[in-house]
């Protein structure tokens, strides 16, 4: 046997001693102890939210992140990156390192509504990231100021001109909603798209537009002020803060439009982290303050996991598709 065979063989065997003896010991080669290297170590975790500050996404994030920094012992701050109805912040979210400690609070309408009012792959795809958790659904309403006039859908068909509507961008629930009601009611309108509610609500309060579809929680206060005047909601039924104000259907309109919201990892995070971040999430919305937090701003528990989000974004795609088909509704672009 030759010199340099028996050194590969002695070589090989100090291989193996050494990986036995890592093995042994977790892999462990820096000598601390495991739990040391636990998610999410000492490191602070980032949500981004692709909308601006003071909508129902914004706040959403910041009483999530004011409960989970507890249970998972680091700070958790809240980052705004709007535009493009959060595309922009999906996009930077898809580039980050898949560690868990960026996240993102992600809309449904860029899910299933987004990729109706653009050419085909433009919108971001929901494959391509982890989902941690589903967190709730909120409805929208459409409002005017009260110098309008406007009470009733019925009016709006009775102006007599061209109804401007404003909505929260292009491809979003906000525009899906009014651009299917006009349609179906016969009224001649508009799209006046801003970026997210904030923006909106205050066109509508300005009377840079006649009417505008927000979210439920981000009017209902400028509506019990009187300073706005709900004309129909989109929900399936009427909203107990607004028992007087009669959703689309009732008002003689299909109109199936809502909003959802998930908290999104880059895709590639490891199992284990997305499950300890789904467990934080998870006690963080059994907490007392957060359930407060749904009821006051009127939002709809949805804490699904990733698969049943999945499938239920998919099955709301596929509905919307339907009906924008059907009333050959154009959001913005090639379907």
């Amino acid at each position: 046997m030759s010199i340099n065979r028996v050194r590969q063989w002695a070589t090989a065997g100090a291989g193996m001693a050494l990986a036995l003896s890592l093995a042994a010991c977790g892999g462990n080669v820096g000598g601390g102890s495991s739990d040391e290297a636990k998610f999410p170590g000492d490191s602070p975790i980032t949500i981004l939210v692709g909308q601006d500050p003071g909508g129902s996404t914004d706040l959403i994030a910041r009483a999530l992140a004011d409960q989970v920094k507890a249970d998972l012992g680091v700070p958790v701050t809240v980052e705004n990156k709007p535009g493009a109805n959060g595309a922009l912040a999906a996009k930077e979210l898809a580039g980050k390192k898949a560690d868990g400690h960026t996240l993102m609070v992600y809309n449904g309408s860029l899910a299933y509504i987004t990729p109706l009012a653009v050419a085909k792959g433009q919108a971001p795809d929901i494959a391509d990231y982890e989902i941690v958790t589903g967190i709730s659904q909120d409805d929208y309403v459409l409002v005017t100021a009260p110098k309008s006039g406007f009470k009733t859908v019925d009016d709006l068909a009775k102006a007599g001109r061209q109804i401007t509507f404003g909505t929260t961008g292009v491809g979003t629930g906000s525009q899906l909603s009014q651009e299917l009601l006009f349609r179906q009611a016969n009224i001649n309108a508009k799209a006046v798209p801003f970026d997210g509610g904030s923006p909106t609500l205050t066109a509508v309060l300005g009377g840079q537009v006649d009417v505008g579809s927000i979210q439920l929680g981000e009017a209902i206060e400028q509506i019990q002020a009187g300073k706005l005047t709900p004309i129909v909601t989109f929900a399936e039924k009427r909203p107990s803060y607004l028992p007087d104000t009669p959703t689309a259907v009732e008002a003689g309109h299909d109109v199936p439009v809502q909003q959802s919201r998930a908290i999104f990892a880059p895709k590639g995070t490891p199992k284990e982290v997305v499950d300890r971040l789904r467990q934080a999430f998870q006690k963080a919305f059994q907490a007392d303050a957060y359930k407060k937090f749904n009821e006051d701003n009127q939002l709809t528990p949805n804490e699904a996991d990733g698969e049943e989000l999945r499938r239920q974004w998919a099955g709301n795609l596929d509905k919307y598709r339907g009906v924008v088909e059907k009333y050959s509704i154009n959001l913005g672009g090639a379907k």
